[in-house]
């Protein structure tokens, strides 16, 4: 008998031998009983599921604030803080989620912002081409979280410090494009009257209508980040954070998640922009200069980076003290109130203000625990 013949008797005899395994029959959502299919929600039915009364507290307190507050408090702290927090509401995403701390969000919100400028109308109207707000406004968007893409495709190969140094660099490296260039972006002086456009015979710039404006704008990516954190794609970012070496083992594109996650911060920042250039009507290399830049990190480490509710909780705080500071401190001391505050909240609760407002309620829940059980008989 040959080698060949050999191996064919012993692995029929094996065969033989070896006791028939019936695969589970694989079940589907179909084969199941009508009743346990019509338990499995769909996804407004989950997004229903989540919802607590406090939700409709804080956005039913959202809806009235502009029809009980001045104009002043209405544009200068409510709409102003909801474009800040978009802005901030990109670096949360992109740092608490995807690991990447990022200076250049504000850079990206200013190219959106030049981008409305120069492809619409403003005071330079030999530099602004003059179309229609809806299309200057969409190409400025698209163009920044092109931009953004670009910028994460360079720097997500760095980790840590390294990171940080190289978005540092690019957003250094736009303040002097704009404050150098005056073919495209006009220099030190900008462009004034780039304000917000009028439409159905309203000002999209009056307190109460920029401020719905701002708000739409702001529970529109505040939901989109909620869904993608919980959707494959962020959990899958999020363990590229915590390891990305296994999640690379395991098949994952380590690359495309963190270049994806720079887009989708990218297009909440360009937003953020379009507000701000429409909130404050003009746009100058001041805007994206490095004070702005580091103040988007204060806002998002100030609410805390893992709790996207947290970027508009940093961005109020830091509007009411950007406007009220200077009552008790003189002007040029608003710097020092804001770092004494960046580096108390870092000392004494890394996970920003909500992260104190937790261990607050674990603290008071603990100490009631212990008082129930003693009444108990």
């Amino acid at each position: 008998m040959s080698a060949a013949q050999w191996r064919r008797a012993m692995n029929s005899a094996a065969a033989a031998a070896a006791p028939t395994v019936r695969a589970p029959a694989a079940r589907s959502v179909q084969a199941l009983p009508s009743s346990a299919a019509e338990t499995v929600p769909s996804w407004p039915g989950r997004w229903l599921a989540r919802i607590r009364p406090r939700h409709i507290v804080v956005l039913a307190a959202l809806i009235v604030y502009p029809f009980v507050a001045s104009p002043f408090f209405t544009y200068q702290i409510g709409a102003q803080a909801l474009a800040l927090g978009l802005i901030a509401l990109s670096l949360t995403f992109l740092g608490g989620y995807g690991g990447m701390v990022s200076l250049a969000q504000m850079t990206i919100a200013g190219v959106a912002g030049y981008g409305v400028a120069v492809f619409g109308t403003s005071s330079a109207a030999a530099i602004s081409l003059g179309w229609p707000w809806w299309l200057a406004s969409a190409v400025a968007i698209a163009l920044a979280t092109a931009f953004a893409a670009a910028v994460g495709w360079l720097s997500v190969r760095t980790e840590g410090i390294y990171t940080i140094m190289i978005t540092l660099a690019i957003g250094v490296a736009f303040f002097y494009l704009a404050q150098q260039n005056y073919t495209v972006f006009n220099g030190f002086q900008g462009f004034n009257r780039a304000g917000a456009p009028e439409v159905l015979g309203t000002e999209s710039r009056d307190p109460v209508a920029f401020y719905f404006t701002a708000l739409a704008c702001a529970l529109a990516g505040y939901f989109l980040v909620r869904h993608l954190v919980r959707a494959p794609f962020g959990i899958a970012l999020q363990g590229i954070r915590d390891n990305p070496r296994r999640m690379a083992s395991l098949g994952y594109a380590v690359t495309a998640h963190r270049v994806a996650a720079y887009a989708v911060s990218g297009l909440l920042a360009a937003v953020g922009g379009v507000l701000m250039v429409w909130y404050n009507g003009r746009i100058s290399p001041g805007t994206v200069n490095l004070g702005a830049m580091i103040s988007i990190l204060i806002i998002a480490v100030l609410g805390g980076m893992k709790h996207p509710i947290g970027a508009f909780v940093g961005a109020i705080v830091y509007v009411l003290l950007q406007n009220f500071a200077i009552d008790l401190f003189v002007r040029e001391r608003f710097n020092l109130v804001i770092g004494a505050g960046f580096l108390a909240i870092v000392l004494f609760s890394p996970d920003g203000l909500l992260g104190l407002w937790a261990k607050l309620r674990s603290s008071l829940v603990k100490t009631q625990t212990p008082q129930q059980t003693r009444r108990q008989p």
